[in-house]
């Protein structure tokens, strides 16, 4: 795929007042300090589309950019190490639920994880809130180039065995580093392949 334009459309707190219309939306949810912002620039070949910070948790609205003029990426808040309030934190999660839960564009959910460390429970505990509640995900390994490629791969294959512990089978995942641009063509080929899908059933 390739990306035409990339245009920032709104942020709010309230699903309800989401875009309307029946446009594919793919969500990107991660630990504040996964690297969420920045993969989404790379993605988008844009410095600033979605902010960057060195502080953890900028992100605190439903932000809704349209690609291509035919699709939205939605930049969720990120979830853990927020510097934020308790109040706030559970603000977020409310309406991070209500989006998944009530949502009818979103077509699939991107979760990011930092291939450095061992699986999380936070990261573990949320992907089995979408699997109960049947919302379609995929994962993405970020900052792969903080490791070396055997480094790389025993820590994927270790997610894999922790995931197979609750899993049938290992969700679609992706490895990406935004500085190096790893993964960009496999992931919009992968939104591009869904995309397609979809319109081919709208017009059956």
């Amino acid at each position: 795929m390739k990306i035409v334009s990339a245009e920032f459309v709104m942020s709010n707190s309230d699903v309800a007042k989401c875009p309307g219309g029946s446009l594919p939306e793919y969500a990107f949810i991660g630990r504040s300090n996964v690297g969420k912002s920045s993969l989404i620039n790379m993605l988008m070949q844009r410095k600033n589309l979605a902010k960057t910070s060195g502080k953890p948790g900028k992100t605190q609205l439903i932000n809704h950019f349209l690609i291509n003029e035919n699709w939205h990426l939605v930049d969720l808040p990120g979830y853990g190490y927020a510097r934020v309030s308790k109040k706030d934190k559970k603000t977020f999660q409310k309406f991070i639920t209500q989006y998944f839960e009530k949502r009818k564009q979103l077509v699939l959910g991107f979760v990011l994880v930092d291939c450095r460390h061992e699986p999380q429970p936070v990261d573990l505990e949320f992907m089995q809130w979408l699997g109960e509640n049947q919302i379609p995900f995929a994962i993405i390994f970020t900052k792969a180039d903080k490791l070396k490629p055997n480094a790389l791969k025993a820590n994927i294959e270790n997610y894999q065995k922790k995931m197979l512990e609750s899993w049938e089978t290992m969700p679609n995942y992706f490895i990406t580093s935004s500085s190096k641009g790893y993964g960009r063509e496999q992931l919009l080929d992968y939104i591009d392949a869904i995309n397609l899908e979809i319109g081919a059933l709208q017009r059956a």
